[in-house]
């Protein structure tokens, strides 16, 4: 474990965004005077594993305010300075895409903003303690969920925390959760995650997820790559395709309310496994 502080500016946007100020800054806007939309980016210190366990490097800012800018959708560069406890320190670089979507337009509603992470592996090696790692952004953290597009409600100031992770150049894919209590008739929103904390992609052919003890079975189609910090789902019987679009496609319930195990097997082999409540072998006894 070590110790981090962090800071970051950001230096460039591409296109250019014009009007714009306040670039090589930790604070920058754009659009009309008097009513300017931009990003802040506050650092943060955390305790840092080097196993690619998440943490957060800063906090993103979006001042939405109802403006113009040309164009309206650019990139955002942003540089961050990580300091570690004994004085070294290292600069990293992402890129945010941009949205500046309409504004209120009659009686319609503006949309909101959207925010996508362009960058997610610095593209240079960091060296720590004599060891490379990759340095890789998860996504914007928001209640307790990690995701890679920021919506940003028009009208206030809206925040999510940024998720970084150090981790070694290869691929380490695990089920970072499951959710076995859904809504609806046969739970069509429950899902097992999968996740990539390590520094390299990773083929998913022939990866399969097995559901114990209800015995459904979903097999990732060929040529499904999960990148770096990539988070897919696969939902009972629903398709989101920000996490991937993949779905069991069942009608009945795939996790059961009362426990069991989420299973991720590649030739065999299980890779990892996900136990819940009772672990699905606890019975009740007999009266």
């Amino acid at each position: 474990m070590t110790t981090v502080v962090t800071s970051g500016v950001f230096p460039s946007t591409s296109p250019a965004a014009s009007p714009i100020n306040g670039l090589g800054t930790a604070d920058v806007r754009w659009g009309s005077s008097g009513s300017q939309s931009g990003y802040q980016f506050r650092g943060s210190a955390a305790d840092v594993e080097l196993d690619g366990t998440e943490f957060v490097v800063g906090t993103f800012v979006h001042r939405n305010l109802p403006t113009n800018v040309s164009p309206d959708k650019f990139n955002v560069a942003l540089a961050i300075n990580v300091m570690f406890e004994d004085g070294s320190t290292t600069d990293l670089s992402f890129t945010f895409h941009h949205y500046e979507t309409p504004n209120t337009s009659g009686s319609s509603p503006a949309d909101d903003d959207l925010v996508d992470l362009q960058e997610f592996i610095h593209p240079q090696p960091v060296t720590i303690d004599g060891k490379q790692y990759r340095a890789v952004l998860s996504g914007f953290k928001r209640g307790g969920q990690i995701v890679r597009q920021f919506r940003s409600p028009e009208g206030g100031v809206n925040f999510a925390e940024v998720v970084c992770m150090f981790t070694v150049d290869e691929p380490d894919v695990i089920i970072s959760d499951l959710r076995y209590l859904g809504n609806g008739t046969g739970q069509p929103d429950e899902y097992i995650e999968i996740f990539n904390k390590g520094g390299a992609p990773q083929d998913l052919t022939g990866w399969v997820v097995e559901s114990k003890p209800t015995g459904h079975t979903y097999a990732f189609p060929p040529g499904t790559v999960i990148q770096p910090g990539q988070r897919y789902r696969v939902y009972t019987d629903e398709v989101r395709q920000e996490f991937g679009g993949f779905s069991f496609g069942s009608s009945e319930q795939v996790w059961r309310d009362e426990g069991g195990i989420g299973r991720l097997v590649h030739d065999g082999f299980v890779v990892d496994q996900y136990p819940y409540l009772d672990k699905g072998f606890h019975k009740t006894a007999a009266p």
